[in-house]
């Protein structure tokens, strides 16, 4: 099962700015460099696709003992043995893929306020991700969340928290405080010119952001 301490820097795949590199040797390069979670995003694949893809992907993140999880595919997560899911608001529901999956899996789930978090967390979701914490291109129809609802968030849920949405090197240190166990970022790893550089620099800076947390915060 999952830690706390792995949502520090939660790497989220989009193979948009793969620039002719294979999303597996990009996935490599960002888990060597320290990412601590990782999430196969490919909202266009077919289910044969993204098993296909997830396969190799698997092994990758077992060599770097990072745990790997599978957007909203949950017969995908199932069929390769990932080590869970993350499923939305829109998604398959938390019972149905807990039946799938079985009470072993990881099962995440998004929230944009505190009522969806509470659910998440009565439902026996293993983290919560809260956001979007900043405007984000990802996502359409999203609205940020004030810091003082992500700070009420994660002051009254007990299961841990990973803030998502717009998320940079340049503004993750405006998250000092808010009780967040790590950042979740797409283009901040995957959009940069070398995405192993930006996992170091942004693992460098969230240790940093964290530091002095009060410990059990939660």
């Amino acid at each position: 099962m999952m830690r706390a301490e792995d949502l520090l820097v939660y790497a989220i795949t989009d193979r948009y700015w793969l620039q002719g590199r294979r999303l597996a040797d990009q996935v490599e390069d960002v888990l060597k460099n320290g990412a601590t979670f990782l999430q196969l995003r490919e909202k266009e694949f077919s289910h044969e696709e993204m098993v296909v893809e997830a396969k190799e992907i698997k092994e990758i993140a077992a060599k770097y003992h990072v745990p790997f999880v599978i957007n909203d595919d949950i017969y995908a997560a199932k069929e390769i043995d990932a080590d869970g899911v993350h499923i939305g608001q829109s998604d398959m529901a938390y019972e149905e893929a807990r039946k799938i999956l079985g009470p072993n899996k990881i099962i995440g789930l998004s929230a944009g306020n505190l009522e969806e978090a509470l659910q998440a967390e009565k439902l026996g979701a293993d983290y919560i991700g809260v956001g979007a914490v900043f405007h984000t291109d990802t996502k359409e129809d999203t609205t940020s969340l004030t810091f003082d609802e992500l700070r009420e968030i994660t002051s009254t849920v007990s299961i841990p928290v990973v803030a998502i949405g717009g998320i940079s090197a340049d503004n993750l240190m405006q998250l000092k405080g808010t009780g967040i166990d790590g950042i979740s970022v797409i283009s901040a790893i995957f959009g940069q010119p070398d995405p192993g550089e930006a996992t170091r620099n942004l693992v460098q800076l969230t240790k940093e952001m964290l530091a002095g947390e009060q410990i059990g915060f939660k």
